[in-house]
Order: C-alpha cells, then sequence, then structure tokens
C-alpha cells in the first residue's frame, strides 16, 4: 500500500521469515507527520526545531533542538504515585556538539576553525607513585608545510588547530549541563553521593574518543567531587554500544529498502537541483565517489555543526558572493530527518534492520533489569555514552511513533520502578519500566503500554522483557539471525 506522503509500506524482497524465524516482529508503522511527507521535506519552508544554538528557552523546552537535545531536568519531570520506589535507571545518551567529521569538510572551507586551548586528551595513567599523577598531554593538529603529503588531501578549514573529530567547547559546557540536571533529579530519588561508587555506578564509552570526552564533562556535573572513574569499553569486534558487532544479514537488508528501493532514490532524485545548489559552494563533484550523493548526511554535520557553533554558513572559495542561503539549509535539515525516519522507521524492514544491527545492546539492558529484579545486582545507575547510530535503531526497535534524527545529547532513559505491595499491581514481579525520550515518557507505535496506547509510562517490566523476546529473541537467536 502506498501513503500520502509517497512512502510505500510493503514487505521487500528480505522478509522477516528469513531473516527472524526465532522471532514474531512486526513492524507498526510511525505517525505520518512533515518530518516523513516527501512534498513538505522538499517545498515547505522552516526546520524541524532549532539549529542554531544550544539554548531552548524553558516555555519551549522538549521541543526539537539538534544542538543540544531535552534531556530529563527538574523543571519538567514528572514524578509518579508515592505507591512506585525509583530502584534502578539505564540512560543510553547521544555525545554533545562537536566539529564535523573530516570526511564532512569541503576541500577547502571558507572559513576558520580555531580550538586553541581546547581538545581532546591523551595520556597513560598507573596506580602507585607518579604514574597515579602524570603530565596531562592534550592534543593541538598542525601542519607543516615541508611535508610533500600535507596537500595531498584537502585542507578542509585552512589552518585549523582542530581536530575533525572533537568536542567543542560548548559541547562540553552542555555534558556538564546535562550531568548536573540528571543529578539534580536523581540523587535523592537513588540516593547518589557526590563521589561516583563503582558498586552502584557504571559508565560506558565507545572507542570513539568523543564518547569519553563527553563523559569528562557529564561526571563533573553528575558526581561533582569525583576526578578519576573507570569507564567500560568493549572491543570494536563485538561492541554492541556501537553496533560494532558483524551482522551481515542487517546489512543486506538495510541495503534493500535504501540503495536497491526506488522508495528511497525517490528523494535523491527529486532533490537534484538542491544537490546543484549546494555542490556550486561546495566544489564538490556531482559524480562524487565519496558518498555527498547517496544521501544529506555530509551536507547536513558541516552545515548543522558550523550553525551550532555560531559560525556563518559557508560561501564558495571562488566565488565569496555565492553562499549557502537558510532556506537552503533548512531544507537539508529537512531532508536529513527525513531520511532517519525512513531508515529507522518508515521503512517496513526497519524495525528487523534495528532488532538485529541493536539487538545486542538490547540484551544486555534486559540482563540489567532482570538482576534488579531478582535482586542479585548493587548497581543503581548505568550511563552509556554513545552516537545517533546507536540512539537511532534503539528507537527503531521501541518504534516510537514519530522519529527524528537524534541530535547532540539526546538520551533515552529506562527507569525501573518497584511498587509497594500493598497496591494492587498488574506485574507478576511488582516492577514497572517507564521509558523517557527527551525528559517524558515516549509515545510509540506499539499496541501495549498505558491503556494500550504505544506509552512507555509504568508498564508491567514483564510486557517489555516479552516484547523484546518476540522481537530480537535469544543471544544465540540472535547471532545465527545475523549470519543468515
Amino acid at each position: 500500500m502506498i501513503l500520502s506522503n509517497g512512502l510505500m509500506f510493503a514487505s521487500l524482497a528480505l522478509d522477516f521469515v528469513n531473516f527472524a524465524s526465532a522471532t514474531d516482529i512486526v513492524h507498526y508503522p510511525p505517525k505520518l507527520t512533515n518530518l516523513n511527507n516527501l512534498t513538505f521535506v522538499l517545498n515547505g519552508i522552516g526546520t524541524p526545531g532549532i539549529f542554531n544554538s544550544s539554548i531552548t528557552p524553558d516555555f519551549e523546552y522538549g521541543m526539537y533542538n539538534w544542538c543540544n537535545m531535552p534531556h530529563v531536568r527538574a523543571r519538567e519531570y514528572q514524578t509518579p504515585s508515592s505507591a512506585y520506589t525509583l530502584k534502578y535507571i539505564e540512560i543510553i545518551q547521544r555525545h554533545h556538539e562537536r566539529t564535523p567529521y573530516a570526511s564532512n569538510t569541503f576541500f577547502k572551507e571558507d572559513i576558520r576553525w580555531d580550538c586553541t586551548g581546547e581538545g581532546p586528551v591523551y595520556y597513560g595513567k598507573g596506580t602507585v607513585g607518579v604514574t597515579d599523577d602524570p603530565t596531562v598531554i592534550q592534543w593541538s593538529a598542525y601542519t607543516n608545510s615541508q611535508n610533500p603529503f600535507t596537500n595531498s588531501v584537502g585542507p578542509g578549514f585552512v589552518g585549523s588547530n582542530c581536530a575533525f573529530l572533537q568536542i567543542t567547547t560548548g559541547g562540553l559546557n552542555d555534558s556538564y549541563t546535562h550531568g548536573a540536571d540528571l543529578r539534580a533529579v536523581y540523587t535523592e530519588r537513588l540516593n547518589l553521593s557526590t563521589k561516583a561508587d563503582p558498586n552502584t555506578f557504571k559508565i560506558r564509552v565507545t572507542s570513539n574518543p568523543i564518547t569519553s570526552q563527553v563523559s569528562g564533562g557529564l561526571l563533573k556535573g553528575l558526581f561533582p567531587d569525583s576526578s578519576d572513574v573507570a569507564a567500560l569499553i568493549q572491543a570494536d569486534a563485538f561492541d554492541s554500544l556501537t553496533a560494532s558487532y558483524s551482522c551481515p544479514a542487517a546489512k543486506s537488508i538495510f541495503t534493500a529498502y535504501t540503495t536497491d528501493s526506488s522508495n528511497w532514490t525517490e528523494h535523491l532524485v527529486n532533490a537534484a537541483g538542491i544537490y546543484e545548489e549546494l555542490d556550486e559552494v561546495s566544489g564538490i563533484a556531482a559524480d562524487d565517489t565519496a558518498g555527498w550523493h547517496t544521501s544529506f548526511d555530509h551536507y547536513y554535520d558541516n552545515l548543522s555543526a558550523k550553525q551550532c557553533d555560531s559560525k556563518p554558513l559557508p560561501c564558495s572559495v571562488n566565488d565569496t558572493f555565492l553562499c549557502v542561503t537558510q532556506p537552503l539549509a533548512d531544507t537539508v535539515f529537512r531532508l536529513g530527518n527525513y531520511e532517519y525516519s525512513y531508515y529507522y522507521r518508515d521503512a517496513y524492514n526497519s524495525t528487523l534492520f534495528s532488532a538485529l544491527s541493536y539487538g545486542a545492546w538490547v540484551l544486555e539492558l534486559v540482563g540489567h533489569l532482570k538482576e534488579q529484579v531478582e535482586g542479585t545486582s548493587d548497581v543503581k545507575y548505568f550511563h552509556n555514552v554513545a552516537h545517533d547510530g546507536s540512539l537511532s535503531p534503539l528507537l527503531g526497535i521501541l518504534q516510537i511513533s514519530e522519529m527524528v534524527w537524534p541530535g547532540m545529547g539526546s538520551e533515552i532513559v529506562f527507569e525501573l520502578y518497584e511498587k509497594n505491595s500493598s497496591y494492587n499491581s498488574k506485574s507478576i514481579s511488582n516492577f514497572f519500566l517507564r521509558v523517557l525520550w527527551g525528559g517524558q515518557p515516549m509515545q510509540t507505535s506499539l499496541p501495549f503500554g498505558t491503556n494500550s496506547s504505544g506509552l512507555l509510562d509504568m508498564i508491567p517490566v514483564e510486557e517489555f522483557f516479552e516484547y523484546v523476546h518476540n522481537t530480537i529473541g535469544t543471544g544465540p537467536e540472535l547471532f545465527a539471525a545475523c549470519q543468515k
């Protein structure tokens, strides 16, 4: 069937039966909004939210802010009934504001990007004597004209001492505020100290250094008296947080509904004129092979990173009067959100793709929740610092009703509550789960939840366990499905 926004929700060549025989995956389509309406995306005006500031006015807090997404804050936090006691939280968030990836910079940028005094810190640390307090080493990028290979790649931001990629000063400030806001909400509810207790608190990062950079700012706000905290990390070969484990089936499914599908290529064809305008400014060739024209990811990152850092939109280095206009940038931002909605929610097999590609992390989450229900773990708080490529498939698995491209600092919070035994309970274990997105209970397209509305607000935790089992299966079943 073809819906009014031009997206086809029909089974593709790679179906659930072939790749998930051990599970019972059902795809529940998202809401139809301007986010996934291609006609509006191409011809509308404005952006899905804020793209030029980390600050969202209090009266608008909760709206989409690419530069600094809404998160749990005391001002907006909704405390459940006194019949419930918070036992455990697990948070997964995207890193905060950063410089663009080097692969997303133009061959030569028309502006400077200076990082004097700010940048990644790298050094080893031991446990005794001088090894316990080494000199801090902070990187500062540079070039040397005597190196004949310097000009074999584009200079990007000419003469910059920044790393592309690194968290900006603004991103570190946002990280600190994020941590402080979480502390204000959960200190009393979980009896948190001013120092991180490794027995009750865990933090996990990925091998991408920007997640550790964000963790430093976050932890300063969350545990102000902590100076050393051990961060958990898995090897890239099987890391569930970045979804870098091998899953050929997931890749095949994704290719089938993107590169090999007219449902995907339709928007690229219709956006040919937009690409022409952007290429005139950037100098990117129309026959580029680096992916600038297979999605709007590159242009989106380039333009949004500049605007979040209060930098001007780019102009051509050959014609300074030829610039990316704000309406053109706004169109790119609409297209980027359209693409992520298609990737993770609109495409019929997107739920299957998400379940395969991010199922391992969800199984770990379920394990943590079951430990709490069984009373076998002292951990009260587990925090994961990750990427948009982590939160997106998780939102896909949860089948959020309105999918966006998760902006900087996006967070999903899993709160596990125990209900006082003196109250009637619909849960066998007396434990209930609330899932927060943007600081509020998440609205999904699922047929269960509060009053079967899809709202993940104080649902019996067994419902969540059953859904995960039906969607992802067991660990061995997920591993086997990935190899098909």
